[in-house]
């Protein structure tokens, strides 16, 4: 059953988690100064923080982005400065960008512009950050059950704050996007429905599919 948060850190009852991340020290200051957190929101707001600026936490927590009244924060990543980000949408969409071209800011801030989403009902679903184009590749899946896998190199690199292109072929029959992972032959994919079946495969025996498909 585990332990209620609560009991950890002091957070408030209506308050959620969104993101874990592992880091390896918070006294190495090479290792902080090098590394940095990826933030995005579901209105397709992206901010980066140098990990240094969370070295003194405290129980309570500290600011890591202004959230602004009709958006909530979605997804932390870990990244080295040089990854590429992937912004997904419900709508199928996705924006690859060079993570150098989000400039580190302070905790308080709100962030730029990620990705423009295509009308006041899409949202964001999903943020990756690609360490290895040539050997990783891009696992989609929508909420009728339907995913597939394609080639990182088939989404060509954009400015950050673009429409982005097709990564899966949003139908009656596959309903919206509802997550993206960066997988590789030696990873397995679990998928859990809403009440509670897990189903596991191998990546490997997943073919690559072109990134307009429906899978």
């Amino acid at each position: 059953k585990g332990r209620a948060l609560q009991n950890l850190i002091q957070i408030t009852k209506d308050e959620k988690v969104r993101a874990v991340l592992i880091v390896k020290s918070l006294s190495d200051e090479e290792y902080i100064n090098n590394t940095f957190i990826v933030m995005c929101t579901k209105n397709g707001t992206i901010k980066k923080t140098s990990l240094e600026a969370y070295y003194r936490p405290r129980m309570s927590g500290i600011n890591a982005i202004t959230i602004e009244d009709d958006d909530v924060l979605l997804e932390a990543r870990l990244t080295n400065g040089k990854n590429e980000i992937m912004l997904a949408t419900k709508k199928g969409k996705l924006v690859r960008f060079k993570e150098q071209t989000v400039r580190p800011m302070g905790r308080n801030s709100i962030g730029v512009k990620g990705v423009t989403l295509d009308g006041p009902d899409d949202v964001v679903i999903g943020m990756v950050c690609v360490t290895d184009p040539e050997k990783e590749s891009l696992m989609v899946v929508s909420e009728k059950g339907y995913g597939k896998r394609s080639e990182v190199e088939e989404y060509r690199i954009t400015n950050r704050g673009g429409k982005g292109v097709k990564t899966i072929n949003i139908t009656e029959k596959t309903g919206n996007l509802i997550a993206v992972k960066v997988v590789d032959d030696s990873d397995d994919l679990m998928i859990i429905n809403k009440s509670g079946v897990t189903i596991r495969m191998s990546i490997g025996e997943l073919r690559i599919m072109g990134r307009a498909t429906q899978g």
